[in-house]
């Protein structure tokens, strides 16, 4: 779906559909100007309850030529008071949900007017793109039936604020665009997505972003004592990879990106249960945040020098794999005894983020798709939150609110890594049940140095199994919204 942005007066827009914001308690000038022109259907609306403007509701209407929309779609914004931008973006979500359902291609929209929010138009047109998103690549039944979006024009009310608000929508393209990227990531199957295709993703994206691009391949990874990483992917038929991206948009230290690229996890020699094996595709969200992150920097142009670092394999059995109860000298130098092949992701990032130190980062963030725990822990509404720089976690759970991809904040106390001392060895790789997103934030703590460092747990984040306003079901790109907001702050 494309933006546009015209200067348009609502009442007198001619569009298959015109997309307007209700109050749940208070009906501003166009409300009452849409009411008049309809001879008083939307007050009686409202006096039935048919249509109250409560958050999460719409109501599509036929104007039967009162006026040149041909249908005014009311779309519920609660409580005055409570409007922000995430009520926006989830307004504008439903919006186009409401228009997939009627099969309206094109339409215009006043949502922004409501509240008069200084963000109103990118976070509504970041609304309706992600909300319009779809994968359907591998459908290959019905295609002339399917439906697809076309252009979405946002009106503004004069000449003055056109350049302006065209420039917020671009960015949200852009940012919308990288989400995209990441959702397609997750949303491939395993025997798409492997290491080799992350890294060639990370290649093209670095050629079209001119961006530093250096992939390590198996040889250089032993050279270099990434045995954690190499350990993990040992029984796959694809080697691991090491994927490392460079933007210079800045002065000053780097941000390093550290992402979880396990492109499938059977769970090793510890295999997982065979039901709902398949969504062992998503294990790789991490890796997929960070690589969208790096395509909305560049092409936002922020001013920040940013890193993206992935470690990818794929955890698979066979007779060369890992195995409980074996040992492995991670690339630090730090000795970890194999109690489960299935707690594989804090491995790869071990190797991952003692690598990044070379870069001696002013501040650093993990993102993996780390511990069932944490999605017991937190559901679906957060992304677990650690680190070591309060500062840092501050950042990130201000960006998570601004943005809507919420963060909580886990405790890391010292007395969490008492599960993850070894008897033979320096650590285990997988303690208790108990307090486990918190045990495995504990083991990644030990391979930042000095670094700041913060680690997201988007186990229960990256994908929906239900749809959302403007996340479908399935993949969320969960991260990369988040960070960019984390950085534009910065």
């Amino acid at each position: 779906m494309r933006i546009e942005v015209s200067v348009a007066n609502p009442l007198q827009y001619e569009t298959p559909a015109l997309v307007v914001g209700c109050f749940e308690d208070e009906q501003d000038q166009l409300f009452l100007d849409l009411d008049a022109a309809l001879g008083g259907l939307l007050q009686r609306l409202a006096e039935s309850r048919e249509f109250s403007g409560k958050k999460g509701t719409s109501r599509l209407i036929h104007t039967l030529g009162k006026f040149p929309a041909e249908r005014l779609l009311l779309v519920g914004l609660g409580k005055k008071k409570e409007l922000g931008r995430e009520r926006l973006r989830q307004a504008a979500g439903n919006a186009v949900q409401a228009l997939r359902g009627a099969r309206v291609a094109s339409f215009g929209s006043a949502l922004h007017r409501a509240g008069e929010l200084p963000d109103g138009v990118e976070a509504v047109a970041v609304g309706m793109l992600l909300g319009s998103y779809s994968f359907d690549l591998y459908k290959t039944k019905e295609k002339e039936q399917r439906f697809s979006f076309d252009t979405a024009t946002v009106l503004v009310a004069s000449e003055a604020e056109l350049d302006e608000q065209r420039q917020a929508a671009g960015r949200a393209e852009i940012l919308c665009e990288a989400v995209a990227l990441a959702r397609d990531l997750v949303s491939h199957p395993g025997n798409v997505v492997t290491p080799v295709y992350l890294a060639h993703t990370a290649l093209g994206l670095a050629e079209r972003n001119g961006l530093d691009c250096r992939i390590y391949e198996l040889d250089e990874l032993e050279q270099m004592g990434m045995n954690a990483l190499i350990g993990v992917g040992k029984g796959a038929a694809i080697a691991p990879r090491l994927i490392v991206l460079q933007y210079h948009g800045g002065k000053g230290r780097p941000t390093v990106l550290v992402g979880k690229g396990i492109t499938f996890d059977s769970g090793g020699i510890s295999i997982k249960p065979g039901a709902g094996m398949e969504a062992m595709k998503t294990d790789m969200a991490g890796s997929a945040a960070v690589l969208g992150t790096m395509e909305a920097a560049a092409r936002l142009r922020l001013p920040v020098n940013l890193i993206g670092i992935i470690p990818t394999a794929e955890n698979m059995p066979d007779g060369n794999a890992f195995k409980p109860g074996d040992v492995l000298t991670s690339l630090s130098g730090t000795t970890i005894e194999i109690t489960n092949t299935d707690a594989e992701g804090r491995l790869i990032l071990c190797d991952a983020l003692h690598f990044a130190q070379q870069f001696k980062p002013a501040a650093m963030v993990d993102l993996a798709t780390l511990t069932g725990a944490c999605v017991v822990a937190l559901g679906h509404e957060a992304s677990g939150l650690m680190g070591n720089d309060q500062r840092l976690i501050d950042a990130l759970r201000r960006a998570g609110e601004e943005s809507g991809e919420r963060v909580w904040q886990l405790p890391l106390w010292e007395e969490y890594g008492e599960v993850m001392k070894s008897d033979i060895a320096d650590l285990k790789n997988s303690g208790s049940r108990d307090g486990g997103s918190i045990s495995a934030g504990w083991f990644l703590k030990q391979f930042v140095g000095e670094t700041r460092w913060a680690h997201l747990d988007i186990a229960g984040t990256a994908w929906n199994d239900k749809p959302r306003p403007y996340a479908p079901k399935g993949a969320t790109g969960v991260g990369v919204r988040l960070l960019i907001e984390f950085l534009q702050a910065r």
